[in-house]
């Protein structure tokens, strides 16, 4: 009886105790940035001499994002990987801790061949390819792989995890760690969805069931055709590190990007909602409470069915929605979910939108993923008074 009664009056505290949570900020989030960055100010970098909080530079839906803002914090962008003070070696496993929670076979295998050449030890490769104990690492390398597995698969950096990160790197280093980990979480999207191998002969190096696709073009290496017309310029860093691109000719997220249409063809053809509708799924599937919200309340204004909305917020069955709202959904559910795209689901995306069409919707899915890894490391809250929309 006693635990009943017990049980009773939690259930009557929740909903309080929740709200109370709500308008509350956690002990390590600035009341002025409303993350774990502190507001950016006059002189504190290149940028124009105001105020910005960390979420605060709009993207094409006019929604605040910290990944536009993420250079005022200090991150090196292109050439972290060549000018960290935490050297090459290093960046490196940054990049394949990130690869191993995302399983990318393609994104692993490049950046483990680069690792060895630039004088990482294999055996701390072996402990993330294998997820082996934590003890057989150095303690930086340690943090890093504890922040990677709580960003990518439980969408949420603990505090205690991020007080380690900030301890061990200082906050410059951090934010270039964390902003390193989403620029390849958002790679490992189009590198998934398309299906992208190795060439013939290169060794794919992570331990994954693999049989080989019957939907990818022998020369592409992918489900796109190859393009032969022309080549993509170099990454910033290639030319600084390898002397070279270090993707084989043909293959790579550069040459996947070249099949996008641009935003504005995009944006005339597929339409606003579809694009709309593409956000919310990536932030769900994430559990991106400031990306749903704030992306929420921008597809309602632009129309979105309330019907769909729900569907994706609460994970419910597509059955009886239009074709395009539910083959987008099912791609983009399968494709965070498992990492990967099985043929009916990609033929069923290709037959609605064209080839043209889905690689640029990759690409906004691939963008979101990179910010609610970087909402999720600094825990962007909502602005004060806002109502969180996700469950």
């Amino acid at each position: 009886m006693k635990r009943v009664a017990l049980a009773l009056t939690l259930s009557l505290l929740l909903p309080a105790v929740t709200l109370r949570a709500q308008d509350s900020l956690p002990g390590d989030v600035y009341p002025d940035s409303r993350s774990r960055l502190p507001l950016v100010k006059p002189g504190d970098s290149d940028e124009p001499a105001r105020q910005v909080p960390a979420a605060a530079v709009a993207n094409s839906a006019g929604i605040q994002t910290m990944g536009a803002a993420l250079g005022r914090y200090g991150y090196r962008g292109g050439n972290v990987q060549s000018d960290s003070p935490l050297g090459l070696a290093f960046m490196q496993f940054v990049i394949l801790a990130t690869a191993r929670e995302d399983d990318q076979p393609y994104e692993w295998s490049l950046h483990e061949m680069q690792a060895v050449a630039v004088g990482l030890n294999p055996a701390e490769i072996d402990v993330v390819r294998n997820r082996k104990p934590l003890a057989g690492l150095p303690e930086n390398e340690a943090v890093v792989v504890k922040m990677a597995h709580e960003i990518f698969a439980g969408h949420q950096l603990s505090s205690a995890t991020y007080a380690e990160g900030l301890k061990t790197f200082g906050q410059k280093n951090l934010v270039d760690i964390i902003g390193l980990m989403a620029d390849y979480s958002s790679v490992s999207v189009g590198l998934s969805a398309f299906n992208q191998q190795m060439p013939p002969g290169w060794k794919q190096f992570l331990p994954l069931p693999f049989t080989p696709p019957g939907d990818i073009y022998a020369d592409s290496r992918s489900r796109l055709p190859l393009i032969t017309d022309r080549i993509p310029p170099d990454p910033d860093f290639a030319k600084p590190l390898y002397g070279r691109n270090p993707a084989p000719v043909g293959t790579g997220p550069a040459y996947i990007a070249m099949h996008a249409a641009a935003f504005p063809a995009l944006l005339a053809s597929a339409g606003r909602l579809t694009i709309d509708l593409a956000i919310l799924v990536t932030a769900r599937e994430h559990d991106s409470q400031y990306d749903w919200t704030m992306n929420e309340l921008a597809a309602v204004k632009d129309g979105l069915d309330p019907a769909v909305i729900d569907v994706v917020r609460n994970r419910k069955p597509t059955t009886g929605l239009p074709e395009n709202d539910a083959a987008l959904i099912e791609f983009a559910r399968e494709l965070f979910r498992a990492h990967y795209v099985t043929s009916p689901i990609y033929s069923r995306a290709v037959k609605t939108f064209g080839e043209v069409n889905l690689v640029a919707l990759v690409r906004i899915l691939s963008q979101h993923t990179r910010e609610a890894a970087l909402l999720a490391a600094f825990d962007q809250c909502l602005p004060a008074g806002q109502k969180p929309l996700l469950p």
